[in-house]
């Protein structure tokens, strides 16, 4: 299990079979767990979800995003919930809570 330290200093779990059931599910992510880890850390922009969750969004190539979703659990703790690729970043609704939310 590998972690993340999230923009707001929250530190966050992929636990190997999460990792199994994400890949599974989004078959694109497969050979892109640094990529996932790197989008906790390093954000192009943080979103707030629906639910309490975060959505952190890293820009990997023109137009071609990484978009994990996250829950804070405490104050310390979180866990990934799944992370895909889009080529749509205006379903992201809102203003970022981090970061500009522009390209880079």
């Amino acid at each position: 299990m590998e972690t993340a330290l999230s923009k707001n200093g929250v530190l966050i779990r992929l636990p190997d079979e999460r990792w199994v059931h994400l890949t599974e599910g989004h078959s694109e992510m497969a050979g892109r767990y640094s990529d996932v880890l790197e989008t906790i850390e390093s954000p192009d922009a943080v979103y707030s979800g629906n639910s309490g969750e975060l959505l952190a969004v890293k820009e990997i190539q023109t137009d071609k995003y990484i978009v994990v979703v996250y829950k804070k659990i405490s104050v310390k703790d979180g866990s990934v919930i799944t992370a895909f690729q889009s080529s749509r970043k205006r379903s992201l609704r809102g203003e970022p809570k981090y970061g500009s939310g522009r390209n880079r």
